[in-house]
């Protein structure tokens, strides 16, 4: 039996999914609107809009609970380290996927937004580049969250970008729906 190398598997995969899902707008749910691109000069950029069935403040706490951001997301991670000083949460994540054999490292700065939200920025590890913005504001008489989410990454890996864009566009999805899902549990303690 033969055996076909990872990279070019990928490869091909991630051009079956080109040709099905659009690169561009995205209704997630009626109220969900995401988007994603690679990049002119690098990387890949993410926006959204999402309707969380939650108040901003449980919205909030999701966010900045560092210590289980892993649980917000389907791909495999942990957290190596977490110092919070002066505002700043300076996170270690440690990421595994299949995208990119063995763990990766990137490790970020947090800091909430004063009218609600949040902004990390890459300080170190395996990346080039990592910024993102959650901004929530109240929606439905304030028992929901409207939430615009802005997310920029480029890998220091040799992984195609196009690929990293069809595989980002299923992660935020899934992200979405499980911050969608925590938020519910929360909203009903």
């Amino acid at each position: 039996m033969a055996r076909i190398p990872i990279l070019p598997l990928l490869v091909f995969i991630g051009s079956l999914c080109a040709a099905w899902w659009p690169w561009g707008t995205f209704a997630a749910s009626d109220a969900d609107i995401l988007d994603v691109k690679v990049e002119s000069g690098g990387g890949v950029r993410a926006t959204a809009r999402v309707l969380f069935p939650a108040k901003p403040e449980v919205i909030q706490s999701l966010l900045a609970d560092y210590l289980r951001w892993p649980e917000l997301f389907e791909v495999r991670m942990r957290v190596a380290d977490l110092n919070i000083h002066e505002g700043v949460a300076t996170i270690d994540l440690r990421i595994t996927h299949a995208l990119m054999p063995g763990e990766h490292r990137l490790v970020t700065d947090s800091r909430v937004l004063p009218d609600g939200g949040l902004v990390t920025d890459l300080k170190g590890g395996d990346f080039k580049r990592y910024h993102r913005v959650w901004k929530l504001r109240p929606a439905g008489e304030g028992h929901q969250t409207s939430a615009d989410f802005d997310l920029t990454v480029e890998l220091d890996s040799l992984t195609p970008d196009w690929l990293i864009a069809v595989v980002m566009r299923q992660e935020l999805e899934a992200h979405f729906r499980i911050v969608k899902q925590k938020a519910l549990e929360r909203s009903r303690r």
